[in-house]
């Protein structure tokens, strides 16, 4: 505050201010306040607006004004924390509307907005950029004698303690301006009018995106600009008519960049991730090298090599690729802490714990009594404060066998008292499957209730409506009874009795399809909604909708016609007016009840196959316990069984406890949850059984293991010590793998959003013609007075049974769900012989339609695991003084090591076995596809190593003999390595040819019936690979590949264009026999081919087919750029892969076709026009049950795809 004046000098931080034309914006609208500030200063550098103001106007009306104008203020500085947050969790529920107005606003004054407003710009959420650097954003006032820091940046790079004043000054902390992924559970959906409900509303959200709703997942992901809008993503949905909850919010990652990529990568807001794997693979793709970790924060890098010269080659490969690199240490490992090695830089590991009996509130101190008796090893991350909420998350780093979580949880268990032992369990959300199947269960029972009490209602309404006022004769003296007339009017007993039943049922039973269909209309034409009006009219409601309307039809007629009878005068007959649909009412309310139950039934069966993947985990693992009796102690896990309750003698090994397994003296096993288990821990794994988690075989002879849930071979397989094992951590990757390819969609399901999308619209406007017609036909005198069958209501009334039955007998839902529940068994069984789907649907409907595969050679075709070198040849002489064949060998060997291909590896092992010198290289340098130099200073040379065109780049000559004998080589299938060596010592010199190898990689056995398999259906073959084309046809010949299929001598990059090639020229399928009656003519369409491949090289190449095919134990890089993973290296899995695809497809176009034809007959018969004939109509009740029978034939089709069976080779 000024002390002259007593003025009071504000800042506001506003987030979306970019131009000239915002400041003056700003500067307008503050100086139309009244008092008016006496000083306006707006910087655009630091994002702030500073006013020298009078008391009377307070900081709030700054702010309104700045609001209205279309800014976006960080906060008052007269709002405290808990009111901040208050007011914006608040605000957030009403965020649709009132961002669209603020963004409107802004635009309006924001020159630079207006200029970046492109059609391209539009479909991306331009809250983004008004969010963007929020968590640095602060706001000071001079109220407080507080200085404005220069630069935003800066209020954020220390700590500052606040007076905790409700004037201080607030920082929003922990809030990223990066693009989040949010996953949601929902609710309620039906069908794919629902999915295309949730997405258009959604959608229509500002700062968010790519919105993908899994119907049969009964989930949603979508991209939002920052993490607050997550919640109102999830309100959005629950405004619709559906149940939402947010499952987790996650920072978009980048996929890792290829190898081949000669640009550095930059570091924009996804490089965090790009650059953590691209040096990680770099390193990782150096012979020797293995368990490397990158940390970004720390700016570091760990790495296990085999020998200690790997770690300057390490260095330099990081300096090749544009980054600065120093070897801090390098030191032995230490295997006695375990088979990792030493442990002293384990990561820590987070997790949270849920206490059981605790009963007052001095139980929460006892515990965090506890966890403060361990000391420093522990952070509590989420404190214990209520024994109501037991669920607490602490920070700890493992050194097993002395500090594990096992430790902690004794500590904690024995917190009260041995006698009276807290029980211990580490606590884990639910997963994405079991929110879904929560959820699905949620949707069942709200359904059973009401099919329940339907099913109540309808048992009296089907005795008075059916049997006594249809089936019985008129002489029955009950009959009679029930159509004489009740109080007063011409209203019958039934009538009455039927109303008393019906209403219920139309607002509890039936209130389900209300209450959504309500929702629906609200949510499209509420205030606010970006969906344009003319849109509104053709593209709206689900099948809620058209049940909602012809119950409520039905509904309200009858109370009409009661009404009417009602106020009738007594007929002289002595009988009362029965013509009224309260009985349809029932009757359609429990058939569609009852359809829908079964329908939500059957959906939930429908990835039985992905959830038992997730239950063929191990759960327990024996645990070996070192002999320490202190060890001991802490290794009795509670979560098992408590310490009291084991009797040990470690010194003997001796136990009483059906948990404890005793070894030789002194040493014991202990049966563990698998969640107790630590990095560095020893189990034992019993043969013929799956292994606990991911890990390497450190003694004993060589087993069998159980990896069927991974691989989907039955057979047990064969490891040695040093192998490495795949467990629970693999499985997880294989569920997470094929969670991510639903999101996928096939191109047919677009079709069918698009169907569903008007689908509504239509049926409404055909019920409505319908009943036009009829009624126009009736008054008009065109109907036979006989048609009228009624009594009360006349034309009107009859005419409206069959717009009641046009509305019933619709059923979206079949077309809706013939694509995703077939696609989705079909991820389920892929998943089960051992195919990841990560391309989803999309994948499998091009893999059903492939016209050509392409096959790398090596490591696919081939084993490419262990080739050996068959031959050799020195080209030095035994007598050269130079270079002995020792030195040759050794300097092979040193080259060689800077490469991961298979070659390499043979040809290392080669010169290891032939007593090879041992040389250090410098300046190595390497060009995919071609080979690798580099320098000897020791030798005075340079080394080049790699196939013929690699020579002769060089000008390294090969003489006829050794021509010959390459040849002879190629022409066996052989691959050929060629060493050329310079003596730098005489610059002049060229290179000389010193060694040659022949390398030798077993085919695959099953590699020529598969070729055969895939010819006899049709599909075209082709070999692609880096080798010379006289050893690739010689490995093609052998497969059974035609030699005119083969593309032989291609770098990486050139695989792709080959790719792009076949794809424009290359021959589509022939279709057979009776299916050329229903193909589509492809003439103008290219062929669809995949590639199968391993290596990084054939990245670009899976990444340019159509279908991209990774062999399992291929590179990571690899695997991420394919549509399928086939984690067995059988390539029987290939041809599995094509059946099952396409087996699913076909069932696809069948239920398609199903459902189509369901709604082209139902249709029309439900509308009248068989009713000419014999006055035959399709009853309202009877259209419910047809409808009902559709949908779950679709979903019962597609559960049919159990039964699939994977073709022999």
């Amino acid at each position: 505050m000024d002390p002259n004046t007593g003025e009071i000098i504000t800042t506001l931080f506003v987030s979306n201010m970019h131009c000239s034309s915002c400041v003056q914006t700003i500067e307008d609208a503050l100086s139309s306040l009244t008092p008016a500030p006496t000083l306006v200063d707006v910087s655009i550098v630091t994002q702030s607006v500073t006013t020298k103001h009078l008391k009377e106007l307070s900081s709030a009306v700054i702010r309104t004004a700045l609001d209205d104008a279309g800014f976006d203020v960080v906060m008052t500085p007269q709002e405290d924390i808990k009111t901040a947050q208050h007011s914006f969790s608040q605000s957030i529920s009403h965020l649709p509307s009132f961002m669209v107005h603020k963004r409107a606003l802004h635009i309006e004054h924001c020159a630079q907005c207006k200029a970046e407003q492109a059609p391209q710009s539009e479909k991306r959420s331009p809250s983004l950029h008004e969010r963007e650097n929020f968590g640095e954003q602060t706001l000071f006032s001079d109220e407080h004698s507080q200085k404005v820091p220069k630069d935003s940046s800066s209020a954020i790079s220390h700590t500052v303690d606040f007076p905790p004043a409700p004037q201080s000054p607030v920082l929003r902390e922990n809030f990223s301006g990066s693009p989040q992924h949010v996953t949601l559970s929902i609710g309620g959906m039906t069908c794919a009018s629902c999915s295309n409900t949730i997405t258009q509303a959604v959608s229509e959200l500002p700062g968010v995106s790519d919105v993908v709703v899994n119907l049969l997942g009964h989930s949603a992901t979508a991209t939002v600009a920052w993490p607050d809008l997550a919640q109102a993503v999830a309100q959005t949905i629950e405004d619709v008519g559906y149940d939402a909850e947010i499952f987790s919010v996650e920072p978009v990652h980048a996929s890792p960049p290829s190898l081949l990529d000669q640009s550095t990568p930059h570091s924009d807001e996804d490089g965090p991730r790009r650059l953590t794997l691209f040096v990680g693979e770099l390193m990782s793709q150096i012979h020797g090298v293995s368990e490397v970790a990158v940390n970004l924060l720390g700016k570091s890098a760990t790495a296990v090599i085999e020998r200690p010269e790997l770690a300057s080659q390490v260095q330099e490969a990081i300096e090749n690729a544009g980054y600065e690199a120093d070897v801090i240490s390098s030191e032995p490992l230490n295997f006695s802490k375990g088979p990792r090695g030493a442990l002293e830089n384990a990561s820590p590991r987070t997790v949270s714990l849920r206490v059981e009996g605790m009963f007052c509130a001095h139980c929460p101190e006892k515990v965090m009594t506890a966890l403060s008796s361990l000391g420093p090893q522990v952070t509590i991350v989420k404190p214990l404060t209520s024994y109501t909420d037991p669920i607490f998350t602490i920070s700890y780093i493992p050194s097993p066998p002395s500090f594990t979580i096992r430790s902690i949880i004794h500590a904690i268990a024995n917190a009260p008292s041995p006698s009276t032992p807290f029980t211990v369990h580490i606590h884990h959300p639910p997963s994405l499957e079991v929110r879904a199947r929560q959820m699905q269960q949620h949707e069942q029972r709200h359904l059973l209730e009401r099919l329940i009490f339907s099913i109540i209602v309808a048992v009296p309404t089907f005795v008075i409506g059916i049997v006594y006022m249809s089936l019985v004769p008129s002489s029955n003296a009950t009959r009679a009874w029930f159509e004489r007339p009740m109080w007063t009017g011409n209203a019958s007993r039934a009538e009455w009795a039927l109303f008393f039943l019906a209403t219920p049922v139309m607002f509890y039973s039936a209130g389900t399809f209300h209450r959504r269909s309500l929702k629906e209309i609200w949510a499209l034409w509420r205030k606010g909604s970006r969906t344009p009006v003319w849109k509104r009219f053709v593209r709206f409601g689900s099948m809620n909708l058209l049940v909602s309307t012809g119950v409520s039809v039905a509904y309200f007629a009858s109370i009409a016609l009661l009404a009417l009878a009602a106020t009738s005068p007594p007929s002289p007959s002595g009988n009362g007016d029965t013509t009224t649909y309260f009985d349809s009412v029932v009757l359609l309310t429990m058939f569609l009840l009852a359809g829908r139950f079964l329908e939500a039934y059957s959906k939930g069966h429908t990835a039985d196959a992905i959830t038992a993947l997730g239950k063929l985990k191990p759960t327990s693992a024996l645990l070996f316990v070192p002999t320490s009796k202190a060890t001991a102690t802490e290794t009795s896990s509670s979560s098992v069984s408590h310490a009291a309750d084991l009797d040990l003698d470690l010194e003997k090994g001796s136990a009483t406890h059906e948990h404890v397994a005793s070894t030789k003296p002194g040493t014991k096993f202990e049966k563990v949850d698998v969640e107790l288990l630590e990095l560095g821990d020893i189990v034992r794994v019993q043969h013929g059984a799956s292994p606990p988690a991911d890990g390497t075989i450190v003694t004993g002879d060589s087993g069998a293991f159980d990896e069927s849930s991974l691989t989907g071979e039955s057979r047990l397989v064969k490891k040695q010590p040093g192998d490495k094992i795949g467990g629970e951590t693999m499985l997880d990757q294989v569920v997470r793998v094929v969670r991510e390819g639903q999101t996928h969609r096939a191109p047919i399901e677009r079709i069918a959003d698009l169907l569903t999308g008007y689908f509504v619209p239509v049926v409404t406007l055909l019920a409505i013609i319908t009943w036009v017609i009829w009624l126009g036909l009736g008054l008009g005198g065109a109907l036979p007075q006989d048609y009228l069958d009624i009594d009360v209501g006349g034309w009107p009334v009859w005419s409206l049974e069959f717009a009641i039955a046009v509305f019933v007998v619709a059923c979206p839902c079949g077309i809706g769900l013939a694509a995703p529940t077939a696609l989705l068994v079909g991820s389920g069984l892929a998943a089960r012989y051992g195919i990841l789907a990560r391309g989803g649907g999309e994948a499998f409907q091009e893999t059903a339609q492939l016209d050509i595969i392409v096959f790398d050679k090596t490591g696919t075709l081939t084993e490419g695991g262990e080739p050996r070198v068959t031959d050799a040849e020195m080209a030095v002489s035994p007598d050269d003084t130079q270079w002995a064949s020792e030195d040759v060998l050794g300097v092979a060997a040193e080259i060689e090591s800077a490469s991961a291909h298979p070659l390499a590896i043979a040809i290392r092992q080669y010169c290891a076995d032939h007593h090879a010198s041992s040389q250090s290289g410098t300046s190595f340098e390497e060009v995919p596809g071609r080979g690798l130099k580099a320098s000897f200073e020791a030798l005075h040379c340079t080394a080049i190593i790699g196939n013929e065109a690699w020579i002769d780049e060089h000008d390294c000559p090969i003489d006829g003999k050794r021509f010959d004998a390459l040849e002879a080589w190629k022409s066996q299938g052989k691959s050929v390595v060629l060493l050329g060596l310079r003596d730098e010592s005489q610059p002049s010199t060229s290179f000389k040819l010193a060694a040659m190898f022949a390398v030798a990689d077993p085919l695959r056995p099953e590699a020529e019936g598969l070729i055969s398999r895939l010819h006899s259906q049709g599909l075209g073959t082709w070999m692609i690979s880096g080798d010379n084309a006289t050893t690739a046809k010689a490995v093609a010949r052998s497969v059974g590949i035609s030699e005119t299929n083969v593309i032989a001598g291609v770098l990486p990059h050139q695989k792709a264009e080959k790719i792009q090639w076949l794809q424009q020229v290359g021959m589509k399928k022939e279709v057979r026999g009776w299916k050329r009656l229903f193909a589509r003519k492809r003439l103008n369409d290219r062929c669809v081919v995949a590639m199968v491949g391993d290596g990084i090289n054939d990245a670009p190449a899976l990444t340019a087919a159509d279908v991209g095919i990774a062999i399992g134990s291929g590179s990571d890089v690899a695997i991420s750029s394919a549509s399928f993973i086939l984690v067995s290296s059988n390539l029987k899995s290939l041809l599995t892969l094509v059946d099952l695809s396409r087996t699913v497809f076909n069932r696809v176009k069948f239920n398609f076709l199903w459902a189509t034809i369901y709604n082209l007959i139902a249709l029309p018969i439900a509308a009248g026009v068989v009713y000419p004939a014999g006055h035959a109509r399709l009853a309202p009740v009877w259209a419910s049950l047809a409808m009902a029978l559709s949908s779950v034939s679709v979903v019962c089709s597609s559960l049919l795809l159990k039964l699939y069976k994977e073709p022999s080779v």
